[in-house]
């Protein structure tokens, strides 16, 4: 199959159509055609480095490309209570907290009226979860674990979710597979729920990030991510910039004209880190320490608005170990 037919099949799956288009695609294409896909869009892509537009630090603006998370497992209930008021306080509106499924309709509730919204983890954090936790039932009816996680996260009120992908399969190159998983989920998840696909760029090298992104784009996911920060180094300027050219590659070689976005995740703790993962091409931030950053960029927009002699000093950064300073 001549690599254009692969891409308009995969153009065709718009999102009004996505379950059965979705079906349509992965059950239809072989790795080998996938793999001639994936190598038009690697031949087509354009890394740049000249920086992309980034809200000025002390502006409204840069807290609304933030989610604000939690997604540490010794948690207690009141730190969602205080996780949601720092969302409504410091201006996340418009983007989400992010928590793990059990947590879900606790913030929504918590942030009823804010515009804040909530997203859930699914598939958290391994990435080694196949098939059969990732469709509701098998052929022997067996109950998956991660599509319960799906359903339970949209019952409770969640908008977003942030999909761990298999990425043992993604470096074994079992493309089809993959795809099926990604496709199954968007139809459990049809729009208007935002998916975002969490690479764990960490543990994959270039050609395995743009299979991923292109994937990605072909079952109609919003958002790639870079990491859940619980495995390897978290984002990079490196990885950001390759997912962002491939996302805008990808809309070319398909024909859709739709492009996905990029979330830098995973130790982004301070107003420099955020600009320099903006800069790189990221829409959306994900971070625990949302509110150290916004603080700071604040800070920072003071102090060069002040005379010289007015710009010594600072707030005192969070300690290591407070909720606001971890990766996650």
């Amino acid at each position: 199959m001549a690599t254009a037919h692969l891409a308009g099949a995969v153009a065709a799956a718009v999102p009004d159509q996505e379950s059965a288009a979705a079906h349509n695609v992965e059950s239809r294409y072989t790795n080998a055609e996938w793999t001639r896909f994936l190598s038009e869009v690697e031949k087509g892509l354009k890394v740049s480095e000249e920086p992309c537009p980034c809200p000025d630090v002390g502006s409204p603006a840069l807290a609304k490309t933030i989610d604000h998370t939690l997604l540490k497992l010794d948690v207690r209930p009141i730190q969602f209570d205080e996780l949601c008021s720092e969302a409504r306080v410091d201006g996340f509106a418009g983007q989400t907290v992010c928590v793990r499924p059990p947590f879900v309709r606790k913030c929504v509730t918590d942030l009823k009226g804010s515009g804040v919204k909530v997203a859930s983890v699914i598939g958290f954090h391994e990435g080694t979860y196949d098939l059969y936790h990732k469709i509701e039932k098998d052929a022997e009816g067996a109950a998956d674990w991660e599509n319960r996680e799906t359903k339970q996260s949209l019952e409770a009120g969640a908008e977003e979710l942030d999909v761990v992908i298999n990425y043992e399969d993604l470096k074994a190159q079992d493309y089809s597979k993959v795809y099926k998983e990604l496709a199954t989920l968007r139809m459990q998840a049809p729009h208007p729920v935002m998916l975002k696909l969490i690479l764990e760029t960490s543990q994959l090298d270039n050609s395995q990030i743009i299979a991923g992104c292109a994937l990605a784009a072909a079952a109609h996911y919003d958002f790639v991510k870079t990491s859940t920060g619980f495995k390897g180094h978290g984002a990079t300027i490196e990885h950001v910039r390759l997912m962002k050219a491939c996302c805008d590659n990808v809309s070319v070689v398909n024909g859709t004209g739709r492009t996905m976005r990029v979330k830098a995740s995973g130790g982004i703790r301070t107003i420099e880190d955020a600009v320099k993962m903006l800069e790189a091409g990221a829409s959306r931030l994900g971070t625990s320490g949302g509110v150290w950053i916004v603080k700071e960029g604040r800070e920072q927009a003071e102090r060069s608005q002040s005379p010289p002699s007015a710009r010594e000093g600072s707030s005192t950064r969070p300690g290591l170990t407070t909720r606001l300073f971890t990766d996650y």
